[in-house]
């Protein structure tokens, strides 16, 4: 039998449901448990793939080909598991399903309606999602009080009904400075919105920017009708994988699985304790430039864009005892002020994936300027493509050489669309059609990325509908260009380098997705190791930070 652990939020979004749920996950995992995690979206999207970037976050790609949420990346990360695209639910597909149900009389006939129907087929979605574990945790997005997420609530309490469940509401605890003082009343009112749909909290996670302190702590609990040992406290911290071990300070774990009428079968986090250790221990600096269009949003920087691509570089740095410093640079600023004067004070230089002619020229000024001054780069998906540009451009001689998604005219279309893809766009087929989920690429032997894998045959997630020309590979690679991995077939470029630059790779698929804490992946490994290397001895060591921002 199935038992569940909802997690909901309130006061406001970007709290960080997410990361308590995934490691709640982590810990219920190291308990000795089979657990899986879920992601309920209140967007009538289908999925996040038609969503921009700037105001959605991430889009992050599954194995199996799903365009989801970001938090679904954060759950594989603590859970060291690759999750499927039905882990990622969203009003859309409830509606889309219902409907063509009720277009095919499955419903008999019968008025179809918001309630029952709709929660049911939440429910029956959850439940598929759970098969085979024995705890699944299911994220709700949005706030309580939110109209939009009031069904997947409904759905939430129906199944805590049937089945062992837990409710974790994740709140924000302001912290007034003009009073100095934390203020409790806008979780009072959350909670209270949360009982109005039949749902009480067994646990409060209340996030703050310092802590709760003991009267806030007793206030909540008397005015939210929850226990006082379980308001568990959840402040700022300088790294999101501190969290499962504060938690366990806090004995969280336990206070979950007695709720939930589970045994302790296990207490292992070594290796958990071993990687926070390691970030702890960080001596060197090692300073990134992540090059891209969609870092601003209003008056604001965006985190959340490139999320994967931040997370797998802590990864590799802390592993290698380095404390990274990344800046997001907006391509832009390059296009006005240079590459040399943007980014003459950076190890390396990464290009992530994006869309669109926007900064596109400042990508390929970044690029030019590390292959020409031997400074580490890693390019992802895009960043391969205008790479390919790049050195056509000014290494092949072939002027104005572009990719068609910019210059359906260029004399020199180095990178063009997928045949497949021409005729998906042509009929306007943008959702869920592109190059996506996991596929295979021979890699080259001998080469850099053959030895950093340290296997022939690799397995990457892509996102994508523009490929290398193979017209072009020839000319590109009697130039010095070595295209490393390829399709199986021969037909598809997946990996590149320049032999004899310091670190010159670029992919066209995400390995950041399949980073992990305790994995880093072995193409970022490779890409901080060379950038440790021109690390100027002036930043050689640094002291170690302090736990908590």
């Amino acid at each position: 039998m199935p038992r569940f652990i909802f997690v909901v939020g309130g006061v406001l979004s970007g709290l960080g449901k997410g990361v308590v749920t995934a490691s709640i996950g982590y810990l219920i995992k190291k308990s000795g448990y089979k657990v899986t995690a879920i992601k309920i979206d209140p967007y009538i999207n289908v999925d996040a793939g038609t969503l921009r970037p700037t105001e959605h976050g991430e889009v992050f790609v599954t194995e199996d080909g799903g365009e989801i949420d970001q938090d679904l990346g954060t759950y594989e990360r603590f859970l060291d598991m690759d999750l499927p695209k039905m882990n990622n639910i969203t009003t859309g597909q409830v509606y889309l399903e219902v409907i063509r149900r009720e277009r095919a009389l499955e419903y008999g006939g019968r008025d179809v309606e918001v309630i029952p129907d709709i929660p049911n087929e939440v429910k029956r979605r959850i439940l598929i999602a759970s098969k085979g574990y024995e705890v699944s945790l299911v994220e709700i997005g949005g706030t309580t009080g939110d109209v939009e997420n009031l069904v997947f609530l409904h759905a939430a309490r129906s199944l805590a009904m049937e089945y062992p469940s837990v409710t974790v509401m994740v709140t924000y605890v302001p912290f007034l400075r003009n009073v100095g003082e934390l203020k409790t009343k806008p979780t009072q009112h959350a909670v209270a919105k949360l009982r109005e749909v039949g749902i009480f909290p067994d646990f409060i996670v209340a996030r703050s920017e310092s802590g709760l302190d003991e009267p806030r702590i007793e206030k909540i609990a008397k005015n939210c009708f929850v226990k006082r040992e379980n308001i568990i406290d959840n402040p700022d911290l300088d790294s999101i994988y501190r969290l499962p071990l504060l938690f366990e300070e806090q004995g969280f774990t336990d206070k979950l699985l007695k709720k939930l009428g589970l045994k302790r079968k296990g207490r292992d986090l070594r290796e958990w304790e071993d990687f926070v250790r390691k970030i702890d221990e960080a001596r060197e600096k090692v300073k990134v430039a992540i090059v891209g269009k969609y870092v601003r949003y209003g008056k604001a920087e965006h985190k959340d864009v490139y999320l994967s691509v931040l997370e797998a570089i802590k990864h590799a740095s802390y592993h290698l005892g380095a404390k990274p410093e990344i800046v997001q640079v907006f391509s832009q600023d390059i296009e006005r002020m240079g590459a040399e004067e943007i980014l003459k004070g950076f190890d390396g230089v990464i290009v992530p994936g994006g869309f669109g002619s926007t900064g596109v020229k400042g990508k390929i000024e970044a690029i030019r300027y590390c292959r020409e001054n031997d400074v580490p780069y890693l390019g992802l998906c895009f960043g391969m493509q205008l790479a390919v540009v790049e050195f056509a451009r000014n290494v092949c001689g072939l002027k104005g050489a572009h990719t068609t998604e910019i210059d359906s005219k260029t004399p020199h279309p180095v990178i063009d669309i997928i045949p497949k893809q021409k005729e998906l766009i042509e009929k306007k087929m943008y959702g869920a059609t592109m190059r996506l989920g996991s596929w295979p690429a021979v890699l080259k032997k001998g080469s850099l990325v053959h030895k950093l894998y340290g296997k022939e045959v690799v397995e990457e997630r892509h996102r994508h509908r523009y490929e290398v020309n193979p017209k072009y590979v020839k000319v590109l690679e009697k130039a010095g260009l070595l295209f490393s991995g390829r399709s199986p077939d021969g037909n598809l470029m997946e990996f590149l380098e320049i032999p004899g630059h310091r670190f010159f790779v670029a992919t066209q698929a995400h390995p950041e997705f399949k980073s992990r804490p305790l994995r880093p992946h072995p193409l970022f490994l490779g890409f901080i190791r060379a950038c440790l290397k021109r690390v100027p001895s002036s930043r050689r060591v640094s002291s170690r930070g302090s736990k908590r921002a």
